[in-house]
């Protein structure tokens, strides 16, 4: 056998073994696409809101809080993380919204993805009212339940009182869109 024909054989080799791993792997995700959804775990939280409200947080000062406190009233959750240019930038309007939503039982709350220093460190220097809670990286995980699926910043998610996701965004927030949409809960 010359040189030639030995390279091609041990291409045809190549492709066929490429090609019976890529029908394994069609073979494999068929089977796991047509298997029934796993049931939820009895007292495991049953959607992305409840998860949230599941969560138990240290605010900015250390101390932990229950995010169940949030149940029973709008609120817009507002994924950020100090180091984000975007989520610098709106945080001034997201502390003027939360003044101007202190008396129709709506709340905002930031879910800072960083460790607790830097956040502390920052909601200090820019003096943040509203209430911000440190998720460190498990809130880009919290983020995607959401449907943040590439975890990206700053992502912010506008909750009903009802406890259901009423709109998501990603994206520096535009506040105009975001005020239209808490004139319509």
């Amino acid at each position: 056998m010359n040189s030639t024909a030995k390279i091609l054989f041990a291409l045809v080799a190549v492709l066929a073994i490429v090609a019976g791993a890529q029908l394994s792997k069609k073979h494999e995700v068929a089977k796991v696409a047509t298997a029934p959804a796993a049931p939820t775990p009895a007292g495991a939280p049953a959607g992305p809101v409840e998860a949230l409200y599941a969560q138990s947080m240290n605010d900015a000062a250390g101390k932990p809080q229950s995010l169940a406190q949030l149940k029973g009233k709008a609120v817009v959750v507002n994924f950020w993380a100090p180091w984000c240019g975007p989520c610098v930038q709106e945080m001034p309007e997201l502390v003027e919204l939360s003044r101007e939503l202190v008396d129709k039982n709506i709340g905002v709350v930031g879910i800072g993805i960083d460790s607790p220093t830097n956040i502390a460190q920052f909601t200090d220097k820019y003096k943040i009212s509203y209430p911000i809670y440190v998720a460190g990286m498990s809130g880009t995980d919290l983020s995607r339940q959401f449907g943040n699926t590439n975890g990206g910043l700053p992502f912010t998610v506008l909750i009903g009182a009802d406890g259901k996701v009423k709109k998501t965004y990603l994206g520096r927030i535009k506040f105009a869109e975001l005020r239209a949409d808490l004139a319509a809960l």
